[in-house]
């Protein structure tokens, strides 16, 4: 389930919540009971090698050259 999180404008206190997607744009009240928060801006991160975002890795050399990996490492 995601989680959101919110700031209180009353106190500063900036909390989560767990609820569906479907309830992300609804309204949540600070744990100390005031009820004007508003939802703060998530970034999330991904690191990996498996995303397809980022730098493209490079092509293998065309030449040849056998070795382990085709010739494209320099091995």
């Amino acid at each position: 389930m995601p989680r959101y999180e919110f700031r209180c404008r009353a106190c500063g206190y900036t909390f989560e919540v767990n609820r569906p997607m479907a309830q992300a744009g609804e309204p949540a009240s600070c744990p100390s009971g005031h009820a004007d928060t508003v939802k703060l801006l998530s970034t999330v991160a991904v690191t990996g090698r498996g995303g397809g975002a980022g730098p493209a890795a490079p092509a293998p050399s065309a030449g040849g050259g056998g070795g382990c990996c085709g010739g494209g490492c320099g091995c």
